[in-house]
């Protein structure tokens, strides 16, 4: 009657159109497994796809599968069907219906974990005594299948505490060689396998199981591509940072064998993230006050590496002040690091900079999605900056070629400026444009079209200094403050846009330049007006200059001083 029942199953699945995912989680840790997670990434890709399919899964911790007995009643007293009474029937049903099989589970001993090998072994009566040829030329003989297993495909999916899957994985590729065939089936191995459960690393495991998922999306139309596969390939961390990392992980002091305080293994592996080369020339002392546990420790950045201190203290470069449960919070992303510094739960004193360039000093964070340009986040909000930035640069070019030019020779200096509001359009293929941009050449073109029909300079070039104005002053009631536009590149991206700190420095920076620019207009008419008026440009230039210092002061003033709390 079993048999029967199989049949009948494989008669159905061959006329449906879905396609029948199982996945069999082998990890003695259940839902908890790091394998886990790269399957269930994988299996989000596949869905991702649109293609119409249906999934069950299997997890082996929640099954009743004991030890095959060599008996062989399967293949004779009861063939295809095992004496012993347990969950291993309902296991072959599903591998019967399944059309794609994803088999997940971590790296012991340099095999598959005990409760898997169990009913990879129990699999017996789905093989037939007979002898046969190995289609897979593995070189060692083999059994023909039993049902019709043909169209059936499978995927491995594992992780391993070693800094690499390469080398390691010799022992479970013979074994899904002997039951697949070499080359007939799919395998997705990770090493570090064991950040998949850290928190503080979550964006650049986030990021590989983003890569994770459009190998589950390319699976399903046509097959993983080369580029996927070099990502998936890539380790985690270099094996230097790992191997210190997962060292630190343990708790013990290497010397003494002493348990550590759980802060104090946290702070070693920060340091372990510390990336020797971003060390800018001189040593950085990164002091960590704990204010809830009432700990203080000391990470050291210099030329060769990190290291921790828990006494013998340096004059610290930077300080922060925090309760570690912020700190952890901050750290696995599970809270803003900036708007924590708003909200005052946390405090840096010192040199801010280091806070502001996390990323640059430690590794550790990444975008979640291939597709995505690459971005990173950090306590201070800044993030890595995309391939194309905007540039203020282009902004002013049209501005000041008519200020300048306009005042000279209103005919000359108007042309000037249509020539440049042609040009500027030309640089955009290498930078970014913003509306600002846009905007800007609008107006200039109006502006010299307006002098070059005859309009009063005296009137034209105060105007267009208070259009400018009025542009950046009303740009500060927007969600996005005019200079943000074009200072977020120095510190990350768009992302540094959801930085507080970020957006109310250069809402205040812009509201001083555009109160500038408002002003410039009263002084400007009157100087038109006089023997000196083609020199209005020069003139006009002082105070932006005094301007630009004082910006260039406060963008790092203001940040650190609102850190100091």
């Amino acid at each position: 009657m079993y048999i029967n029942w199989v049949r009948n199953g494989i008669e159905r699945r061959k006329g449906e159109n879905r396609m029948n995912v199982l996945m069999i989680n082998g990890s003695p840790r259940g839902e908890r497994s790091n394998s886990w997670q790269l399957a269930r990434a994988f299996l989000e890709g596949m869905r991702e796809s649109g293609e119409p399919m249906e999934t069950q899964e299997a997890a082996v911790t929640r099954l009743n599968i004991r030890p095959c007995l060599g008996c062989f009643s399967c293949w004779s007293k009861t063939p295809g069907q095992c004496c012993i009474s347990d969950d291993m029937g309902q296991v072959i049903e599903k591998l019967l219906w399944a059309d794609v099989t994803i088999w997940s589970f971590p790296l012991y001993y340099f095999s598959v974990p005990g409760p898997l090998k169990n009913l990879i072994d129990r699999q017996l009566p789905m093989v037939l005594p007979f002898m046969a040829e190995d289609g897979g030329e593995t070189g060692s003989g083999s059994h023909p299948a039993r049902w019709d297993m043909s169209g059936k495909r499978t995927v491995v999916i594992s992780t391993c505490g070693f800094y690499t899957a390469k080398g390691n994985y010799d022992g479970v590729c013979s074994l899904f060689d002997h039951i697949c065939g070499r080359g007939n089936y799919t395998t997705l191995f990770c090493g570090q396998g064991e950040l998949f459960r850290v928190s503080d690393v979550k964006p650049r495991t986030d990021e590989y199981l983003g890569y994770v998922r459009q190998a589950g999306r390319e699976y399903m139309t046509g097959g993983i591509s080369e580029e996927t596969h070099t990502n998936l390939s890539q380790p985690l961390f270099p094996r230097k940072v790992f191997e210190t990392w997962a060292d630190a992980s343990w708790g013990v002091d290497q010397e003494t064998g002493d348990r550590e305080s759980d802060t104090l293994i946290f702070t070693r592996q920060m340091a372990a993230l510390y990336k020797p080369e971003s060390w800018p020339g001189r040593d950085l002392v990164l002091e960590m006050v704990y204010t809830d546990v009432h700990e203080r420790y000391q990470i050291v950045l210099a030329r060769s590496g990190s290291r921790t201190l828990t006494d013998g203290f340096l004059p610290a470069t930077t300080t922060i002040e925090t309760p570690a449960a912020v700190w952890r919070a901050i750290a696995g992303g599970e809270i803003s690091g900036s708007e924590a510094l708003m909200r005052h739960q946390y405090r840096v004193d010192g040199d801010f900079d280091l806070l502001m360039n996390w990323d640059k000093y430690f590794a550790g964070t990444g975008n979640a999605e291939p597709s995505k340009e690459g971005q990173k986040s950090s306590p201070a909000g800044g993030i890595h900056a995309p391939a194309k930035s905007a540039s203020l640069s282009i902004l002013l070019i049209p501005w000041i070629v008519f200020w300048a030019g306009a005042s000279i020779h209103s005919y000359w200096g108007s042309l000037a400026s249509l020539a440049a509001c042609v040009l500027v359009p030309l640089i955009f293929y290498r930078n970014q444009k913003t509306f600002y941009d846009v905007l800007s050449v609008g107006l200039v073109t109006c502006f010299s079209v307006a002098a070059l029909l005859g309009a009063p300079i005296r009137w034209v070039v105060p105007l267009a200094y208070l259009a400018f104005g009025i542009m950046w002053t009303a740009s500060c009631f927007g969600r996005i403050p005019l200079t943000a536009h074009y200072s977020m590149q120095d510190y990350g991206g768009e992302s540094a846009l959801s930085n507080p700190i970020f957006v109310r420095t250069n809402r205040i920076l812009t509201l001083a330049w555009g109160v500038l620019y408002l002003l410039t207009p009263i002084w400007t008419y009157f100087i038109l007006g006089t023997g000196i008026g083609g020199w209005i440009g020069a003139i006009n230039s002082i105070l932006p200059l005094l301007m630009g210092a004082f910006t260039a002061w406060f963008q790092k003033w203001y940040p650190a001083k609102v850190a100091k709390g």
